[in-house]
């Protein structure tokens, strides 16, 4: 073993903020975190150079006394908690006291600050770890804190940094993920002096869902609001018609701080079973909120990471409460007819991110922001709100008519008032009706809203145990590998469940001896073959009546197919059928049962409306 050495302070120092300070975004978070334990109403962020070069934070929060600065920068100094005993009730977003610390370690840092009861401000420069001066200063009330060159002393950290456009990128997402969770507090984002991000600050979550994401996902998302004696869950969730390919736009907070948990994006995801298809995922802004001591936020040095003392309770919670409350909604998908375009010249756009030209001048060093002046921020708060309120239509209810512009309820094209409205034009390719109600042209994939009539069928006869079986002879023998007979035992029950009756028939065989009664026209060996390699994507989490239902799902197969010409009673059966389904929207697959063209939208096309 070699000579064992007493690290120096400063070795220390930078080792320390390897933990908290992995790039521009983590100090971001640390020191808007500050800025809202700080009672701020209002946040200020500006970056240049990906945040990597010039990172400014400023807030009209309670500011820094003094006489406190000085310790504010020394390791594990906080004013969260004062014991570890705090640390089982800790509320707070920001309470290791490392942040200050590990950032002063490994960059420039400019400090301003001023209370409330100070005459005067003050400014305190900090580099490398290194005090340079503190000194008095004029400054409206609250912080502002300016990093310059990150990593500068430390040139193998630097090296490990992506490009300034996805550096500046992680810190968007910083600013967001805060924004949504306190919608109370209004934000701001510049990147290289141009406004990318404002939001009101009203206390609206909706609102603010619209700001960062636009109009069409905050016209299609769904309140959650559900409350026990242990936690809360409020948010929204979006409807299938706004699901993308990842799952950028799955948030999660827990006590109103960021997390990350794929227990419960896959809890959120299962949610949705039935209401997506495969490969996409849902839009969602949750926060549960825990009325004691049942998390632990002090897992992990960016807090991004908690541990649950009841997991598997939250997350069954989670999963029935999201798909309850889209069992509640009419989800039809709009179809939308798009204009033929003209060729056009390409245009090159800039990146948010980019670097200027070479040759472009340089703009003077920025001066200190203005105050935030409590009568100029009522005023945007107002501006903004007003504007949302009248740009965006988050209930549709009501409905204009066109004749003397006086409004009607809109009636649920399933609903029993509005089936007899119903006007059936046909069938086209012998697999999608027609129908038209309400100025609007309904299509409804035959096949899809049979699978989806015979599955719900199926779930309720499951539920009332009142499946039947239907024999058959002579047995059919179906030989398998030693692989697949473990999967057949570890489901045995779920195949029981459904209707199956198998026994063993010797070595790897198996012998079907009943299926379920609706499925006697299916090729039983097919249909089991089908279910079975299915299995292999069930996880070992998954309980057994979530089982079932996917068991349940593949054994439609006996809907009837698309190039199927279907009589006029035989559609009216099938529309009377989807009437009584809790979700008639989307097939057991999450395909869509139906979709919706509009008069307005079909106008346009035959250029009635330019």
């Amino acid at each position: 073993m070699g000579k064992i050495n007493l690290l120096s302070q400063e070795t220390i120092d930078k080792i320390a903020a390897g933990e908290v300070v992995e790039r521009p975004a983590s100090v971001a978070k640390e020191l808007i975190e500050n800025s809202i334990d700080a009672g701020a109403t209002a946040i200020s962020v500006e970056i240049k150079g990906g945040g990597i070069e010039y990172l400014r934070i400023t807030d009209n929060g309670s500011g820094i006394d003094k006489d406190q600065i000085q310790i504010a920068f020394l390791r594990h100094s906080t004013s969260k908690i004062e014991s570890a005993e705090d640390l089982a009730n800790v509320r707070s977003l920001g309470f290791r006291g490392e942040a200050l610390s590990s950032i002063s370690a490994v960059s420039k840092v400019e400090l301003i600050t001023k209370t409330k009861d100070s005459l005067l401000g003050a400014c305190y420069i900090i580099e490398g770890a290194k005090e340079i001066s503190l000194t008095d200063i004029g400054s409206p009330d609250g912080t502002t804190f300016i990093i310059r060159q990150l990593f500068y002393n430390t040139p193998a950290r630097k090296k490990f940094l992506k490009s300034e456009s996805t550096e500046g990128s992680y810190v968007f997402d910083v600013v967001e993920h805060l924004a949504l969770s306190h919608p109370e507090i209004s934000f701001k984002f510049l990147i290289n002096g141009k406004e990318k991000l404002m939001t009101s600050g009203n206390g609206i979550l909706s609102d603010t869902i619209y700001q960062l994401f636009g109009r069409q996902i905050a016209t299609n998302v769904l309140d959650v609001d559900y409350a026990d004696e242990d936690m809360t869950i409020s948010g929204f969730i979006g409807q299938s018609v706004i699901a993308r390919g990842n799952r950028a736009f799955e948030h999660f907070f827990v006590n109103n701080r960021y997390i990350k948990s794929n227990n419960l994006s896959k809890a959120c995801e299962e949610g949705y079973y039935g209401f997506l298809m495969g490969h996409q995922y849902p839009f969602f802004v949750l926060n549960i909120n825990f009325l004691n001591s049942s998390v632990d936020v002090n897992v992990h040095p960016t807090k991004q990471e908690v541990r649950f003392e009841n997991e598997t309770y939250i997350l069954e919670t989670l999963t029935k409460i999201i798909n309850n409350r889209l069992r509640k909604r009419e989800d039809v998908l709009e179809a939308h007819v798009e204009e033929p375009k003209e060729p056009v010249k390409p245009i090159i756009y800039e990146s948010f991110f980019e670097p200027k030209e070479k040759d472009e001048v340089v703009p003077p060093p920025i001066k200190m922001p203005e105050p935030f002046e409590p009568t100029r921020l009522q005023e945007i708060k107002e501006k903004v709100t007003a504007q949302i309120r009248m740009d965006t239509p988050y209930e549709k209810k009501y409905t204009e008519n066109n004749r003397g512009g006086e409004k009607y309820e809109q009636i649920s094209f399933l609903k029993e008032e509005a089936v007899k409205e119903h006007k059936i034009i046909g069938q086209v390719f012998d697999t999608y009706w027609i129908i038209e109600y309400d100025k609007k042209m309904y299509i409804i994939d035959q096949h899809a809203a049979h699978e989806k009539v015979l599955f719900e069928k199926t779930m309720k006869k499951l539920k009332d145990n009142d499946m039947t079986s239907q024999l058959i002879s002579p047995p059919v023998i179906i030989s398998l590998s030693s692989q697949d007979i473990l999967v057949f035992e570890n489901y045995r029950e779920a195949f029981e469940k459904i209707g199956f009756q198998i026994e063993s028939f010797g070595g790897n065989e198996l012998a079907i001896n009943g299926v379920p009664g609706n499925m006697l026209n299916l090729d039983p060996k097919d249909l089991f073959m089908e279910i079975l390699m299915d299995c292999n994507n069930y996880k070992a989490s998954d309980s057994f009546d979530l089982i079932v239902e996917r068991v349940a799902s593949i054994s439609c197969k006996a809907a009837v197919k698309g190039n199927n010409r279907l009589s006029l009673p035989e559609i009216k059966t099938l529309v009377n059928d989807l009437l009584q389904l809790e979700n008639p929207y989307h097939c057991p697959h999450g395909r869509p049962t139906m979709i919706s063209f509009s008069e307005y939208e079909l106008a346009k096309k035959f250029k009635r409306i330019v």
